[in-house]
């Protein structure tokens, strides 16, 4: 089995980078979900209820995060990596509440105006610890904007299983993983309980539990049914819909596409 794709999403629920290598370290990928929109109320904002989020793609550049609209080329906004304010603000991702640095008042406008909602964007301070729960902890992980854990992978061959199963194939964005596995068998990564990419050890947590998100085509940011009718047919568990195997590193370094990667 080797390590098809590496995924990043630096501004949690707008659009992934598909990277050739990346820098595993404990809280997630470098520049995975560092930063984030809220609400007024400091709230996490999503796809789940802002679908148009999906149209706003991210890129990395030398010295910032470049975001550009899908529909709209020309609509685009520039975001140094170092924030432009020192005001921190409590930010509620789930039942977490943990402290954000605002980005700028430029970037709050900007967000507010294509989005039609206000909003704030700030950035994870490397001093600002979200430990993932205690029950899945190895050496005290701390977990940066994701919904739970740092890591997120799903074999290719469990996205063909399911695309075998729907009238219309989905591609693997709908699922935003962090890591996608060539070879093996469908779902095999679900028997996981430790696992070697590349240089790099990841424990496998937990299933991933899915939710409407999956269900907004990432080219259009249009809801519709599919893959949690399907899904939900044959992959319910205890009343979740599973699909993906959530991780944390043990041992860190940089992986690259194409590493192999083995069960331990």
């Amino acid at each position: 089995m080797r390590l098809q794709e590496i995924h990043i999403y630096p501004i949690k629920s707008l659009g992934g980078i598909r990277l050739k290598e990346a820098k595993v370290e404990i809280r997630g990928l470098q520049w995975d979900r560092r930063w984030m929109l809220v609400d007024n109320n400091g709230l996490f904002m999503s796809q789940r209820t802002f679908h148009q989020m999906a149209l706003l793609q991210v890129g990395i550049e030398s010295h910032g995060l470049k975001v550009s609209h899908k529909k709209h080329p020309k609509l685009n906004h520039y975001i140094p990596f170092e924030p432009k304010t020192d005001e921190l603000i409590p930010v509620t991702i789930w039942e977490d509440t943990v402290i954000g640095q605002v980005v700028s008042p430029i970037s709050n406008r900007w967000f507010s105006q294509v989005l039609g909602a206000p909003c704030q964007l700030v950035f994870m301070p490397q001093n600002t610890e979200r430990h993932i729960q205690e029950k899945y902890q190895v050496n005290n992980e701390s977990v940066s904007f994701a919904d739970a854990m740092p890591f997120l992978l799903i074999g290719q061959k469990s996205l063909d299983d399911l695309n075998q199963k729907l009238s219309s194939p989905l591609p693997m964005n709908r699922f935003r993983p962090n890591f996608v596995v060539s070879g093996g068998k469908a779902f095999q990564e679900d028997q996981w309980d430790r696992v070697k990419i590349g240089e790099c050890i990841f424990k496998v947590t937990k299933p991933c539990a899915r939710c409407v998100l999956t269900t907004v085509d990432q080219a259009t940011g249009i809801k519709g049914k599919e893959p949690l009718r399907t899904l939900a047919s044959y992959r319910t568990k205890d009343k979740k819909v599973l699909f993906g195997q959530n991780m944390i590193a043990l041992i860190t370094g940089t992986i690259k596409a194409g590493d192999q990667i083995q069960e331990i």
